[in-house]
C-alpha cells in the first residue's frame, strides 16, 4: 500500500482579523507535529498575506478560501488565482459546500476554477459531499462521483498530480453531527476506487482523501484510523490554536 503524507488543514472561513490570524499562526508554529503531518491552513483573503509572510520557513502552507476563473477582470470582490499566489497561497480549497450552496458554484464554474489554479501551480483542495436528502435517498456516491466527474472533466492525471479532496458530508458541516469512522472510510474508499476507474490504481493510491465535517479533537483519533482517511480539513476547532495542535497530533 501507497504510504501517503497526513494532510491536517484548517478552514478559517470568515473568521479573525489580521492581530487574530497573526495570533493564531505563531502558536501553530509552535504546535508538535509528531506525525510530520503537512498543515495546511486557509485564512481570509484580508489575512492571506500576512499569514503567508508569518509562516515562511515553517511546516505551515497557506491556502486561498476559493479562486475565480479568470486572472484579472471587471469581476468585484473576486480574487484571482494570480492575485491568491501573489499573496502567498500554495493552495486553494475549490467547491467548498459553502461556495456551492451559498454563492452557486456549478461543477461547471468549478471545472473552470480547476483550470485557473491549476495554470497557476495552485494545489487544490477539491471538495465534494452530500446533503442530508442525498444521503437518505441512498445517492451519496453517486452525488460525489457525478462532482468529481464533472468538476474534475478534462483534466489528466499529469495535469491533476497533488490533487487533494476533501469529502465532506454537508449534513455534517457546522453541525456537530460527523459521519461515523465507517461511512467516512465506505465513501473515502468509493472515490478512490472511482480515481482508479478514471486515471490509473497508481493516481489514486497517490491522492490524497481528507474528512472534513465536524472534526474534533475527541473525535480525529478514530476517523484518522480508517485506511483511505488521510487527512482532515477542520472547521471551528481550527481557530483554537490548542485544538487544533491536538488534531495535528492524531493518534
Amino acid at each position: 500500500m501507497t504510504k501517503r503524507t497526513p494532510i491536517i488543514a484548517g478552514n478559517w472561513k470568515m473568521h479573525n482579523t489580521l492581530a487574530e490570524s497573526a495570533t493564531l499562526v505563531e502558536a501553530l508554529k509552535k504546535a508538535d507535529n509528531k506525525n510530520n503531518a503537512e498543515i495546511i491552513v486557509a485564512p481570509s483573503y484580508t489575512s492571506l498575506a500576512e499569514v503567508a509572510r508569518l509562516a515562511k520557513g515553517s511546516a505551515i502552507k497557506v491556502a486561498a478560501q476559493d479562486v475565480h476563473w479568470e486572472d484579472k477582470g471587471a469581476f468585484t470582490s473576486a480574487v484571482s488565482p494570480v492575485q491568491a499566489k501573489d499573496a502567498g497561497a500554495t493552495h486553494t480549497i475549490l467547491g467548498h459546500s459553502e461556495r456551492r450552496s451559498v454563492f452557486g458554484d456549478t461543477d461547471e464554474i468549478l471545472n473552470k476554477k480547476v483550470a485557473a489554479a491549476l495554470r497557476h501551480g495552485l494545489t487544490i483542495i477539491f471538495c465534494v459531499g452530500e446533503t442530508l436528502q442525498q444521503r437518505e435517498a441512498n445517492e451519496t456516491i453517486s452525488v460525489i462521483e457525478g462532482q468529481l466527474e464533472n468538476g474534475l472533466k478534462g483534466f489528466t492525471a499529469e495535469q491533476l498530480k497533488g490533487l487533494i479532496i476533501a469529502y465532506e458530508p454537508v449534513w455534517a458541516i457546522g453541525t456537530g453531527k460527523t459521519a461515523t469512522p465507517d461511512q467516512a472510510q465506505e465513501v473515502h474508499a468509493a472515490i478512490r476506487k472511482f480515481l482508479a476507474g478514471k486515471y490509473s490504481q497508481e493516481f489514486a493510491d497517490a491522492t490524497r482523501i481528507l474528512y472534513g465535517g465536524s472534526v474534533k479533537d475527541t473525535n480525529v483519533d478514530e476517523i484518522m484510523a480508517q485506511p483511505d482517511v488521510d487527512g482532515a480539513l477542520v472547521g471551528g476547532q481550527a481557530l483554537i490554536a490548542e485544538k487544533f495542535a491536538r488534531i495535528i497530533n492524531f493518534n
